[in-house]
């Protein structure tokens, strides 16, 4: 009876390390696969980045002059909020640069008539000094002349300090004036780029400060997909491998492209993590796809993205 069980240990022993030979060389086998493709899921935006449109300042919506999906051109006038205050701001400090003005064109004017006015002193005392060596004229008439001639120049040199001044007042306002242009411009919101209105996230008479969202904005130009690799495949992906895109659960390609961007590092998911406490602890790597094609893709959509790795 002991034999038999020996016996039959001994077998399950031979099949047991049969069985693990098996299972490492499906293993060796599997190490042994070369990958030629990754796949992650995307995200579909322009190269620029889906941009945030905010006042910068705050205030009532007086205006809206956009739709959702209206294309428009860098500059536009999309927005415009409550001005009624800084319009008169303005208004008000053009009317004294405008005021400033007129003092300066009559303190130059001033400054003119001195200087010819002291030109002809000069003129006058020069004579009367070649006259009163001659004996042809008093001491005091020479005097008077010359007191004539130093009043003259003095009001010239009032003249000069009244303009310069009059100058120094006409820049300040000037400051003034371009401050409160400023101030206006913050109560308007213009398009930065070229580009389309994806959303309309306010209504007219609605409260607005500088952290409200007004617009989500598609910069006009290429779309690229957005997606994160797993960190297992990471430091195969290089710039430039070709990719393609296709819908989730169908092998249609949508469009091609080729890799512009492979992030430095590995972070956690950000893009795909449906719960903010998902501890999932696999790390990945933001890759971007630029592509060729915007035709059949729509900005926000879920895609599955294929690197090709060679």
């Amino acid at each position: 009876m002991i034999h038999k069980f020996s016996l039959i240990g001994f077998v399950l022993l031979l099949f047991s390390c049969g069985g693990e030979k098996k299972e490492l060389t499906k293993l060796n086998n599997i190490d042994s696969i070369t990958i030629k493709e990754v796949v992650g899921i995307a995200n579909i935006e322009p190269l620029q980045r889906i941009l945030t449109l905010t006042a910068e300042a705050s205030g009532i919506v007086k205006k809206i002059n956009v739709e959702i999906n209206q294309s428009v051109k860098k500059g536009d006038i999309l927005y415009v909020l409550d001005n009624t205050t800084e319009l008169a701001q303005l208004h008000q400090s053009q009317s004294k640069l405008a005021t400033q003005k007129a003092v300066i064109e009559k303190n130059q004017a001033s400054l003119k008539t001195s200087e010819k006015t002291v030109s002809n002193a000069k003129i006058n005392i020069d004579r009367a000094q070649n006259l009163f060596a001659s004996n042809a004229i008093t001491q005091k008439q020479l005097e008077d002349e010359q007191l004539n001639y130093d009043t003259k120049k003095l009001q010239l040199e009032s003249s000069k300090t009244d303009l310069l001044q009059a100058q120094k007042r006409l820049v300040e306002l000037n400051s003034d004036v371009e401050y409160y242009q400023t101030i206006l411009d913050k109560k308007t919101v213009k398009a930065p780029l070229d580009g389309k209105i994806l959303s309309v996230d306010t209504k007219l008479g609605a409260t607005v400060t500088t952290s409200t969202n007004l617009s989500d904005f598609a910069p006009e130009g290429p779309v690229m997909a957005i997606t994160e690799i797993d960190e297992l495949f990471a430091n195969q992906i290089k710039i430039g491998q070709s990719a393609y895109v296709r819908a989730q659960g169908d092998s249609v390609v949508l469009a091609k492209g080729k890799v512009i961007l492979a992030a430095p590092y590995l972070r956690k998911k950000s893009l795909f993590s449906d719960k903010a406490d998902n501890l999932e602890d696999r790390r990945v790597r933001e890759v971007r796809v630029k592509l060729d094609s915007t035709e059949t893709l729509l900005i926000g959509s879920r895609v599955e993205c294929i690197i090709e790795l060679k």
